[in-house]
């Protein structure tokens, strides 16, 4: 069964209806119903493509927290081989809300890290939802160092709500390790790519995003903090989201505008989670056209770059 977001419930009578004539026309095999199947299907492609070319930043963000939307596994399994897992801080445990390795990414040695916030109940719980604790990003930020010293390039796949606010967390140095995070990101000699392939939320996304090429998919949101936070800070009420995802410039396309990120990779109509495999491929080739573009830089000049592009964003011509 599929879930429908609140926005689609046209949608999904209409596809409801086209189920069940699905099933009426393999019954009875009338040309009839096969007629009426037709030009009920296309009503329903067409209530989809317009629903998805109109959507307000709210709506986005609803499609980026979509519970079937192919998250940090679902691109491990599709686009690497030999992904080699490597866990751990080596200074307190082992965070599976941010999970990394050592594969092969079109044909290259990669280090590929990201958050992953789990498919179900329990696999959420295991992974805290994708919000990191210090120890998560201390083993993002020593993978990093491993990935430098053996001249792998990096690959961060950013899907995260924030980075995990509790108490146990601000006592073991949250802050602390997402800054860190965030200054080893700016001093690799290796060239560094990141997408955004849902919600990017806060420091705790910036921490492992702070890259040479940074990439959104078309209904992803990346935002200072969840539209929910602001509007608890801006307005003392949480229920004003709406209004704060409006103001707040968080869409891809908003981004792309604002030149906070590089590009936009695009999702079959009607989002990322009504074909996994299309959105994974998609991005799989632009990973590996922009690593493709750092093959001939020296470290100096990778690094140089990255830091640029930081300084220049919101720099007035």
């Amino acid at each position: 069964m599929r879930t429908y977001l609140d926005f689609e419930k046209p949608i999904a009578e209409l596809e409801s209806k086209v189920a069940e004539l699905k099933a009426l026309a393999a019954d009875q095999h009338s040309m009839s119903i096969e007629e009426e199947l037709a030009k009920l299907e296309a009503k329903a492609r067409e209530a989809l493509e317009e629903t998805y070319s109109e959507l307000t930043p709210w709506q986005k963000t609803q499609v980026a927290r979509h519970p079937e939307r192919p998250h940090f596994r679902h691109y491990i399994d599709g686009l690497v081989q030999d992904f080699t897992p490597l866990a751990g801080d080596r200074f307190y445990a082992e965070d599976q809300a941010i999970i990394g390795g050592i594969g092969r990414l079109k044909g290259r040695s990669a280090m590929i890290i990201g958050h992953e916030k789990g498919s179900d109940t329990e696999g959420r719980i295991k992974h805290n939802f994708g919000m990191a604790r210090p120890e998560g990003y201390r083993k993002a930020h020593r993978l990093m160092e491993t990935a430098d010293r053996f001249a792998i390039p990096v690959v961060s796949l950013v899907d995260t709500a924030g980075a995990y606010p509790g108490i146990g967390a601000e006592e073991r140095g949250q802050a602390e390790a997402i800054a860190r995070c965030t200054d080893t990101c700016l001093s690799l000699g290796v060239p560094i790519v990141s997408v955004i392939i849902g919600e990017g939320g806060s420091g705790g996304a910036v921490a492992i995003a702070t890259a040479n090429r940074v990439y959104m998919l078309e209904h992803a949101i990346y935002t200072v903090a969840s539209p929910e936070a602001a509007a608890s800070i801006l307005w003392r009420d949480s229920s004003r989201a709406v209004d704060a995802a409006t103001n707040m410039k968080i869409t891809a396309q908003d981004l792309l505008r604002l030149g906070v990120i590089d590009g936009i990779i695009s999702e079959p109509i009607g989002g990322a989670h009504r074909d996994g495999k299309e959105v994974v491929e998609a991005t799989g080739d632009r990973i590996g056209q922009a690593l493709a573009e750092f093959d001939a830089m020296t470290p100096e000049a990778i690094r140089k770059a990255r830091r640029e592009k930081f300084l220049g964003i919101g720099r007035l011509s």
